[in-house]
């Protein structure tokens, strides 16, 4: 026997929908990447990769952007990775042996936390983190023609503990409505980015979002340890997760969060719960190809993760509990938590141009829609999940206090008044069709579901200024882009 008594062949097809589902998580995030990435962090993006590493170290920030970080560059690594990531879910990358198994989903690995590592506040989601740690353990899971390492099997598990149970103690200590059972009063409305079934969601009756929040405290608080327990519990309290990961993903845009920890779950059935519903493919019943090197692999690695869960573990018990944060710089081991408190009124920022030289009282301004955050209040909240908008979410933070707090929508400012390209593709679209604006302001408003959507979704009124018009013919204002690094050369020049 030996080191062999730490494999099994019960999980062999329960491995395959993992893998498959890790490596469309990584699709998504490389997609993300490709199509949002130089607006968000290239040379002349809203973040710039290179500005990011001239004041930071390789060796607290790990990442390839370190050794180049041009607009080109950075396409590359995301293309590359869209690649990569569809060879793994196509299965190749589990059908050559372990080495190149552990090549496929170590490049992942590595290219993807490149981009976590520089990518600032547009990468700073509790998901990326939790893709990073699915994807680490995903090099120790093996190809096909093996068998399953238990204790690989047993820290996914682990890892949805802290992901669901972290949720559940966060919200249980944070605001005062998850207490009262009173705050999905609010959430289909305030969350980050609604889609129309939204819109349903909040108007439902307050009895059923009382119930909706009690069973929100069943399934993070009671059902995340029934994940080490007999199979029968484990697949009961999976599929509660699962259901009530799947409604919240339809009554929102979540990115991949809810996807990532249905992926999790799988762990927690074994290939007889499959079997039950339908013949299992037949590599299913063949993986004989043991190796103890990589059983080696498989202790070691466990056994750090075991180390490393000392500060997750007394970060969950903590009256001060943290979430979505890192204890190590590979993100091997982290600490979970969503919607520790609710907004009770949703407030949205609408950013607006003019080309007139000089405004006055009678000037018409044009506002600048975004993809996926509200903005026509006529205009249907749209479904974009499991992809993600990353600069429509850092809006809906950034209109919960003074813009001098979100250093960035300055510089998003600073773009759109110079006609930036990589920076418009971000929105829905140009309002002046490739003109430059000469002045751009912003303003606050509540926004608020209307009562039927036939007259419009939203219905909203202004607060207050919350951003002064902005212009490149001020010369302070081009002091300060200058000073940040953030003054195009075009403008440079110019000036």
């Amino acid at each position: 026997m030996g080191l062999e008594i730490l494999y099994s062949q019960e999980y062999t097809f329960t491995r395959f929908l993992l893998q498959r589902g890790i490596a469309f998580l990584y699709l998504m995030g490389f997609l993300i990447a490709a199509n949002q990435g130089r607006g968000l962090l290239g040379q002349h993006g809203l973040l710039p990769i290179h500005l990011f590493t001239a004041r930071t170290r390789f060796w607290d920030n790990p990442s390839i952007f370190y050794w180049k970080n041009s607009d080109g560059f950075i396409s590359g690594i995301a293309w590359l990775g869209v690649f990569i990531s569809t060879l793994a879910l196509l299965g190749l990358s589990d059908a050559f042996g372990y080495l190149f198994s552990f090549v496929i989903w170590f490049s992942l690995w590595v290219l993807y936390s490149s981009f976590v590592n520089v990518g600032q506040d547009f990468y700073g989601f509790g998901w990326e983190i939790l893709l990073l740690e699915t994807g680490f353990l995903a090099l120790f899971l093996g190809p096909t023609s093996a068998p399953v390492a238990l204790p690989i099997i047993w820290l996914y598990r682990w890892l949805l503990f802290r992901v669901i149970f972290g949720a559940g103690l966060i919200k249980i200590r944070g605001d005062e409505c998850w207490r009262d059972l009173t705050c999905m009063y609010y959430f289909y409305e305030t969350q980050p980015l609604p889609n129309s079934l939204s819109w349903y969601f909040h108007h439902l009756p307050k009895w059923f979002h009382r119930f909706s929040v009690f069973y929100n405290h069943v399934v993070e608080l009671i059902a995340p340890f029934g994940y080490f327990g007999p199979a029968v519990v484990r697949y009961t309290t999976a599929m509660l997760t699962i259901i009530f990961q799947i409604v919240i993903a339809i009554s929102g845009n979540f990115s991949w969060l809810n996807l990532i920890t249905i992926v999790l779950c799988i762990p927690c059935f074994d290939d007889g719960f499959f079997a039950y519903f339908a013949t299992l493919p037949s590599f299913a019943m063949r993986a004989e190809a043991f190796s103890p090197l990589h059983a080696v692999f498989v202790i070691a690695v466990s056994g750090l993760l075991l180390y490393l869960s000392y500060k997750p573990l007394m970060n969950m018990i903590s009256k001060r509990q943290a979430m979505n944060r890192s204890f190590d710089r590979w993100h091997l081991m982290n600490t979970y938590g969503a919607f520790g408190s609710i907004t009770k009124e949703r407030y949205e920022i609408i950013l607006e141009g003019t080309t007139e030289q000089h405004p006055d009282p009678a000037t018409q301004w044009t506002p600048y829609e975004f993809k996926g955050k509200p903005g026509d209040p006529r205009r249907r909240p749209p479904q974009v999940s499991p992809y993600h908008y990353k600069l429509d979410w850092q809006m809906w933070f950034a209109a919960m206090s003074d813009f001098r707090f979100h250093p960035w929508i300055i510089n998003l400012v600073a773009k759109l008044l110079e006609g930036n390209k990589e920076v418009l593709g971000l929105l829905k679209e140009d309002p002046f069709k490739g003109e430059k604006p000469r002045y751009i302001r912003a303003h606050l408003y509540l926004y608020r579901f209307t009562k039927n959507p036939k007259e419009g979704w939203w219905k909203r009124a202004r607060v207050s200024l919350y951003m002064p018009a902005m212009s490149l013919d001020d010369q302070g204002f081009r002091n300060y882009l200058r000073e940040e690094g953030w003054l195009d050369g075009e403008e440079e020049q110019k000036s």
